[in-house]
């Protein structure tokens, strides 16, 4: 509790001297952070007390020389050179800051002094007031009877004090008492710290009403924790508390409420009192605030900078999250290098996500040992992201069976990737039973990812029913693979308006084939071509071949020939053999023959029927019939019906030919 003056006979009104009821200051942070510790209280009110025996300008005590030489050591000897000099002081061994420490010293030691005359001689408030003196420096046995006595003779600062006394001494019962004495005469201290025993023993009613009068009689710590007990039992008045205890100075009061406003979805609120208490340096306001700033950042850059400076307080102030945060808006910004840094801080103080990140960094530049280091260093922070990503470093590094033990520990852990990640691998040795009850619990979870699986599960099995119903879920929450599925089906069905709902959906989780299909679906219904041509370049963008071969034609058809070629080698380059066939065509009607001929027969050994036939013409006009009849067979082949009708005809010819 705090210390603090006296109050007895012949004081001045309350209004003006008591001060156990006068303004308040800031507590220690502990006592903040820690509502139910007991603050050391203030005293006040010293030098506004009737005069007594041995009070006064006449009973100052006279220092002798030798008494004062002994205390601050000799004075230096000033030779001519230092006489006069502030050099020549320091030379002569004068040290200002040790002067003005004895002096402090010899005057507390004076006060002391006086007050222990004037209480020796029955004056119960120098009792008090060198009781308190006392119990301020840790003398607690010497300090004892002096606030026993001031206390039974009806001071309450001393009753107060007294309690305090107790209290440390582990005599809690009897502690209560002298706090109820002085609650009971007026003590705002005093009723505070009876609440707060009173609450800790289980007792909340009455320690609501003495916290409470604590509270309206102006003591912010009272208020605090009148609110921290009404939102125990979520009560709305606890707000009110917090709020009268913020607008005094308590940070822990401003960030609780804080808290308590963004928890309501009042943010513009919230972030007002966050910037309260991290004005006055509380680390997790700091790191609320830079993360409500982060968030708004998205809306203004500006706000990143400012965001970047509270984490950094915070982290300063020796808050782990914040130093993570802080590292991962450095990777954003591309600093990597001071972004690493903040991030080893954050996970040599047992920041689990900080570890994991570090462990990203080394494993993105392939340094495995790192990687796993710092993830196993998460691990051992509580952060089961740990072992997914050991999981995921042995299964990139081909050691399978550890992958599997690492998801299967995370999984057991109720990670939901992990849970996702094992059943795959339960899945592809063709454990299908082994691998449902992990999709399932995924999914469950909130996995996208299991949900979509077990939609696939269920497909594979015939029970479309079951597989539509989780490639709903997967859908509802972005997956655009789902929705792909789910539009499909929908198509199918002839549900033209629900299949480009879905489309819709699917391109913008993601899916290249999504936004294919959609294109491709708007480009035959012709009523949105621009819109088609914009998804067509989505899919073709994400390296979707169909996609790129449909650009390559559709700037074919406009007359871009460069636009055209740049999309077919891109396709054909990729793998495509329609994209390398017209490639072909385009490079031929451009005299490109030789080229054209290389495409041609790429796509001939792709199994492109057309391009088969091409070259089976060419080896005619250049009159090789057996290297035409050998293309005209594979064109034959390959297809389609009219392509191989016409191989069909044209090898009839050959046949003719050749036998004639």
């Amino acid at each position: 509790m705090r210390l603090i003056g006296k109050n007895g006979p012949g004081a001045k009104s309350a209004a003006t001297t008591e001060a156990d009821t006068e303004g308040w200051a800031d507590s220690s942070e502990n006592s903040e952070d820690r509502p139910g510790a007991l603050p050391a209280q203030r005293t006040g009110g010293l030098t506004d007390r009737r005069p007594v025996d041995g009070y006064g300008p006449d009973s100052l005590v006279h220092v002798s020389a030798s008494q004062f030489t002994a205390a601050i050591g000799p004075y230096g000897a000033a030779t001519e050179d230092e006489e006069g000099g502030e050099e020549g002081r320091e030379r002569a061994g004068f040290d200002s800051a040790s002067f003005e420490t004895a002096l402090a010293a010899r005057e507390q030691a004076a006060l002391e002094a006086r007050h222990r005359q004037a209480a020796d001689d029955g004056d119960a408030d120098a009792a008090g007031r060198l009781g308190t003196l006392l119990l301020r420096r840790g003398d607690l046995e010497d300090a004892e009877p002096y606030l026993r006595g001031a206390a039974a003779a009806g001071l309450r600062s001393a009753a107060n004090n007294l309690g305090v006394l107790l209290h440390q001494q582990g005599h809690r019962s009897e502690a209560a008492q002298w706090w109820r004495q002085a609650a009971v005469a007026g003590s705002a201290p005093a009723a505070h710290a009876l609440g707060l025993q009173l609450r800790d023993q289980g007792e909340e009613e009455a320690a609501e009403y003495w916290l409470h009068f604590a509270a309206d009689h102006g003591h912010p710590l009272g208020a605090y924790a009148l609110g921290d007990l009404m939102e125990h039992r979520r009560d709305v008045r606890a707000e009110r508390w917090f709020k009268v205890s913020a607008d005094a100075g308590h940070r822990e009061a401003a960030y609780r409420l804080a808290r308590m406003r963004e928890a309501a979805g009042d943010k513009e609120t919230a972030e007002t009192w966050y910037r309260t208490a991290a004005a006055r340096s509380h680390a997790r306001a700091a790191l609320r605030l830079g993360v409500l700033l982060e968030e708004r950042s998205r809306a203004d850059h500006g706000l990143l900078d400012e965001a970047a400076r509270w984490y950094r307080q915070s982290a300063q102030n020796g808050e782990p999250r914040a130093a993570c945060a802080l590292g991962f808006l450095l990777r954003d910004s591309g600093d990597l290098t001071a972004a690493a840094e903040w991030w080893q801080e954050a996970a040599e103080a047992g920041d689990g996500n900080a570890a994991n990140a570090l462990g990203a960094l080394h494993a993105s530049r392939g340094e495995a040992a790192e990687a796993e280091r710092w993830y196993r260093s998460a691990l051992d922070a509580g952060d089961q992201n740990g072992a997914f990503n050991l999981g995921l470093l042995c299964a990139g590094a081909g050691r399978d069976q550890q992958a599997e033990q690492w998801y299967r520990r995370a999984a057991y852990a109720g990670h939901r990737e992990a849970c996702n990640a094992l059943a795959v691998v339960l899945l592809q040795r063709g454990d299908e039973s082994g691998a449902e009850p992990w999709f399932s619990k995924a999914a469950e979870a909130g996995s996208v990812d299991g949900a979509f699986n077990l939609g696939v599960l269920h497909a594979g099995r015939g029970d479309h029913r079951q597989a539509q119903e989780w490639y709903a879920r997967a859908a509802a929450e972005g997956h655009g693979e789902a929705a792909l599925q789910l539009a499909v089906a929908q198509e199918q069905r002839g549900n033209l308006a629900g299949a480009l709902e879905r489309y819709r959906q699917a391109a913008a989780g993601g899916s290249a084939e999504g936004a294919f299909r959609l294109a491709s679906v708007l480009d035959r219904r012709g009523d949105a071509d621009d819109e088609a041509e914009h998804w067509y370049a989505v899919a073709a963008d994400a390296g979707h071949r169909r996609a790129q071969v449909r650009m390559g034609v559709r700037a074919a058809e406009r007359g871009a020939l460069e636009i055209a070629e740049s999309w077919y080698r891109r396709a054909a380059g990729a793998g495509s053999r329609s994209a390398a066939f017209n490639l072909g065509l385009l490079l031929a009607r451009q005299d490109c023959e030789a080229e054209a001929m290389l495409w041609y027969t790429r796509a001939a050994d792709a199994g492109h029927g057309r391009a088969a036939l091409r070259l089976a013409l060419l080896a005619l006009r250049r009159g090789e019939p057996v290297q035409a009849e050998n293309w005209c067979r594979r064109a034959a082949d390959y297809g389609p019906a009219e392509v191989a009708e016409r191989a069909g005809r044209l090898l009839g010819a050959l046949h003719a030919e050749l036998s004639a």
